[in-house]
């Protein structure tokens, strides 16, 4: 154990672990085998181990720090890889692995978990504090630890950085295939963590480094140089000096983040946001993989738009449609900078209980909804008014948000049409999307007239004199080729082809707990028909109606209620409603899936 100064040694280890003296024993960060529970043993107990990310030079040894009572704490973004761990390796790819990201460098067990490092949060251990800093690179969920010790603010980089000019892994940035987001990443981190100004780095790998300027410039110099070889994100630096676009003197864009976003200026410094998902993206796309550890929202951008454009504080932010893309930072601008969130009333309901959903790009968590917005009533704030219009087409559950800016008419219709110009259809049949709705989605433009349409895929351009027929037409043409393309049986179903959902999609339940269900079901014919419902489950699994008969009128929809009560636990075991119209058999229509706890 070498110690750097009175209160923070080094441990050598399969990576660099750091001790923290405290009053209480000692802290470290990372604990690579567990060296340092022999090494530190005169220090007394260790009390807390700080993870700065989940690969296994960081942690293997982490089940004896377990043992010895020691709390660990883990970036929030990837904590399914350390008390989750099982469930990664069952589902990760192994075969057409396309996946990229050294995931399957994460522990080999799980481990139980105190708690989680929070990004942009602070904690206290035993009287010193530490400050989460996000800064991907290595992995997607990586965070730095800022803490003052001994007269230093002193920064816990993990692999972020090895010495002036390195990082410990190249191939770890490759998040996807044949790409390298992790480059951009690292280059966006290093720049963020040099604007909070520490003293000294002390990396996973390499030498306390104490000419941190000179060496953070050196490696974003040569990651450039690096980048420029691949083509990768030509536009980084600009973007990085200019996130947002001034569209007119109060209206911004930012063109950073994989769905756009926009910005309100009111004259008294606050702002209102339009959409808001994971806000500084390194390439144009994002992590492979969809599990936890692979989606990670920041708050990048926020210091470029309070130093550029005067802005105090961010009243809310107002999504178009629920999409993780579009709303992915929410739960972080509310933690950070005290943001409410205003959602429609059409899709809230969505975001604070994504569970009861089975549809496409949820959000993993919950999103509190502070203001629940009327459709088709102007909404005052500050010196503005703006108005949401139903805008089915990419998703049933989604607006148009009509306001004036600076004597500009402008719409933004999130991810309603893409392409250049905004000009081509973008409908996702499990999104909840009718043949109607883009007919109707023109007709909405139509009689709004905006001057300027913001997209969430397409950067804004000229409405051009053609754009309200062409639409129009475009309307029409895909309700006419849906009408000949589907057989009248097959069109009277729901908008992706099954006449049933339940409600909720995913439940946690316990075993001998009874669970109500709630089916909805569409009567697929013109004329008025007989629907019997009926509900497979498991084995020995207990339903209290058997089936259920109803007289639905033509076209019509009802919801009723099912109660099963599970009797085996297990993780997301199926359960599915068997529906008969008229006499003839549709099969299993909908499904849920319900994880049943031990007694």
């Amino acid at each position: 154990m070498r110690w750097l100064s009175p209160h923070v040694a080094c441990v050598d280890d399969t990576c660099a672990v750091y001790v923290i003296r405290t009053d209480e024993g000692y802290v470290t960060v990372d604990f690579g085998a567990g060296r340092a529970l022999d090494e530190a043993a005169n220090l007394g107990q260790l009390t807390d181990v700080l993870m700065t990310h989940y690969h296994r030079d960081q942690g293997q040894g982490l089940p004896s720090a377990v043992a010895e009572h020691a709390r660990v704490w883990v970036p929030e973004t990837e904590r399914a890889l350390f008390d989750a761990v099982d469930s990664h390796w069952q589902r990760r790819e192994v075969y057409l692995d396309y996946n990229m990201r050294q995931d399957r460098f994460s522990l080999l067990e799980p481990i139980p978990v105190a708690g989680v490092l929070r990004d942009y949060g602070v904690s206290t251990f035993h009287g010193q504090r530490v400050e989460v800093v996000p800064t991907p690179g290595h992995t997607t969920g990586s965070v730095s630890l800022l803490a003052a010790i001994d007269g230093r603010r002193i920064a816990f980089t993990g692999d972020l950085i090895a010495g002036p000019g390195q990082v410990w892994s190249l191939a770890a940035t490759q998040w996807t295939y044949n790409s390298g987001e992790g480059l951009v990443a690292t280059v966006l981190s290093l720049l963020d963590l040099k604007a909070r100004r520490p003293d000294i780095l002390l990396p996973s790998h390499g030498d306390p480094i104490i000419d941190v300027n000179t060496a953070i410039d050196l490696t974003v110099e040569r990651l450039a140089e690096l980048m420029r070889l691949r083509g990768q994100n030509p536009r980084l630096f600009q973007f990085h000096a200019e996130p947002y676009i001034q569209l007119t003197p109060h209206l911004l864009w930012n063109r950073t983040s994989i769905a756009y976003g926009y910005v309100l200026l009111s004259a008294s410094g606050k702002a209102l946001l339009f959409d808001f998902g994971y806000d500084f993206v390194p390439g144009p796309t994002i992590a492979a993989g969809s599990d936890r550890a692979s989606r990670r929202p920041w708050l990048y951008t926020l210091p470029a738009l309070k130093a550029q454009f005067g802005v105090t504080g961010i009243d809310a932010m107002v999504p178009t449609h629920f999409h993780d893309d579009h709303v992915a930072g929410a739960n972080l601008l509310r933690e950070v900078e005290g943001a409410q969130v205003w959602a429609a009333e059409s899709f809230a309901p969505i975001l604070e209980r994504p569970a009861n959903y089975n549809l496409p790009c949820l959000w993993f968590d919950p999103i509190p909804v502070d203001r629940v917005l009327p459709i088709g009533k102007p909404i005052r704030w500050q010196e503005y008014e703006f108005t949401l219009h139903p805008l089915p087409g990419h998703t049933h559950h989604a607006v148009g948000i009509s306001l004036e800016v600076d004597g500009r008419r402008v719409l933004i219709a999130g991810d309603q049409y893409h392409g250049e110009g905004g000009r081509f259809l973008n409908y996702v049949y499990h999104n909840g999307f009718e043949p109607s709705d883009y007919r109707q989605s023109a007709a909405l433009y139509r009689r709004l007239a905006p001057d300027l349409v913001l997209l969430g895929h397409t950067p804004p351009t000229p409405i051009q004199p053609d754009l309200f027929d062409y639409l129009e037409a475009q309307g029409e043409a895909v309700e006419r080729l849906h009408a000949a393309l589907l057989p009248e049986a097959a069109q009277g179903l729901g908008p992706d082809g099954f006449a049933a959902t339940i409600q909720p999609y995913q439940v946690e339940t316990g075993v001998d707990e009874t669970v109500p269900l709630h089916v909805t079901v569409r009567n697929p014919h013109l004329t008025p028909a007989t629907v019997d419902l009926h509900l497979a489950t498991p084995a020995d699994w207990l339903v209290a109606e058997e089936l259920i008969h109803l007289d639905l009128a033509a076209s019509a929809t009802t919801t009723v209620l099912f109660h099963v009560t599970p009797t085996t636990p297990g993780v997301r075991q199926r359960v599915a409603v068997d529906v008969t119209v008229q006499g003839q058999p549709l099969g299993q229509q909908a499904e849920a899936l319900i994880t049943v706890r031990d007694r």
